[in-house]
């Protein structure tokens, strides 16, 4: 299926799989971009075929402004994908990511979407709430937070041209991602899958089991050894999963 013009700007699609039994919809980690799911569109591809997001202000956005509300980028992903999201369709979402992914969910499924499922990684549920103010703090203790979570390649933090390009990002995603709150209202009813590293100290293993409060459907919950991107470790583990639940 060929993307809307204004899907074609949200959406990257790096391995077109017409014949993919399923799509899954990946939403990056803040300060990330859609580019972190090309190894996971291609082990899943042709079988199920990924629709990465690309948020603006970054990489090939770097030119648009920055959207600093969760509930802002919820609203226009949902009519993106609104018309991206026919037949089979799962959700995963890492950090910021599954927040979003939720928000989403929460917006297409009372307008048709039927979605397989909703993968929430590295993200404690929308009501374990926490008092985080990472996005006030200056420069340095910005990046001390991104160099304590090693979600970003070292080799960037230490190339002062690099870090001055991907610090507005960074600090327009923690802005969204630690000031959004759980607006009271319906949940979801697919399947959550809730994925966490045993060491992640962004979420606790009894934070993370509350998404099971968010879904009338069914939950599980997988834990990996590591910390906050355990994904980098475990991508083909975690990968496996995704294809297996989607091919059941």
């Amino acid at each position: 299926m060929t993307l809307s013009l204004e899907a074609a700007a949200w959406i990257r699609r790096f391995h077109p799989a017409p014949s993919a039994t399923a799509r899954l919809v990946c939403f990056p980690h803040a300060g990330g971009s859609a580019s972190y799911f090309h190894p996971v569109s291609a082990a899943l591809s042709p079988a199920v075929e990924v629709l990465a997001v690309q948020y603006p202000g970054r990489q090939d956005r770097h030119t648009e402004p920055l959207v600093d509300d969760l509930f802002v980028l919820a609203d226009g992903l949902a009519e993106v994908l609104a018309a991206e999201t026919a037949g089979p369709v799962a959700f995963f979402g890492h950090s910021m990511g599954a927040s979003l992914a939720f928000e989403v969910a929460r917006r297409l499924e009372p307008r048709g979407t039927r979605l397989l499922g909703l993968f929430v990684s590295g993200r404690r549920a929308p009501t374990a709430a926490r008092d985080e103010r990472t996005h006030e703090k200056d420069d340095e203790g910005l990046l001390a937070e991104v160099k304590r979570l090693s979600g970003t390649d070292a080799q960037v933090l230490e190339n002062d041209e690099l870090v001055r390009m991907v610090l507005p990002a960074l600090r327009s995603d923690y802005k969204a991602a630690e000031l959004y709150h759980y607006r009271p209202g319906a949940d979801v009813s697919c399947p959550v899958v809730a994925l966490i590293g045993d060491h992640d100290p962004k979420v606790t293993e009894a934070e993370a089991r509350q998404w099971a409060a968010h879904t009338s459907g069914g939950f599980e919950l997988k834990t990996y050894p590591g910390g906050h991107f355990y994904l980098n470790e475990h991508a083909a583990a975690v990968t496996r999963l995704i294809g297996e639940r989607l091919a059941g």
